[in-house]
């Protein structure tokens, strides 16, 4: 694997760690997401890093096997352009459902 890949790829896998430890921290429930702004911010802050992460990679490596990595990328740009249209459901949405997938994929490609 390029080295830059796999540099970009541990960047997604370090932000996922920090939003795993946000919800330790915080809890796992959507109203605390959704009442806490420094929470939310976190969260959006580490989805803009794995947002870019995934753009430099696919410059690298268009045919990388990460399921949905153009939609990795639209979010990112989604989170950063239309912040004042960014709904918590959708967030929380990405952090409960999509996250964890994305991990075991990424932890996949770097034992590869």
């Amino acid at each position: 694997m390029d080295e830059r890949i796999a540099k970009y790829i541990n960047d997604m896998l370090q932000s996922i760690s920090e939003i795993e430890m946000a919800l330790q921290r915080f809890g796992k429930q959507y109203e605390n997401f959704e009442s806490d702004v420094v929470f939310r911010k976190f969260v959006e802050r580490n989805i803009e890093i794995m947002g870019e992460a995934m753009n430099r990679i696919l410059k690298i490596d268009s045919s990388i096997d990460i399921t949905a990595a153009r939609k990795i990328v639209d979010t990112r740009n989604y989170v950063i352009h239309a912040y004042d249209s960014l709904k918590a459901d959708i967030l929380w949405a990405i952090v409960v459902n999509h996250i964890p997938r994305l991990k075991k994929e990424l932890v996949g490609l770097l034992n590869v």
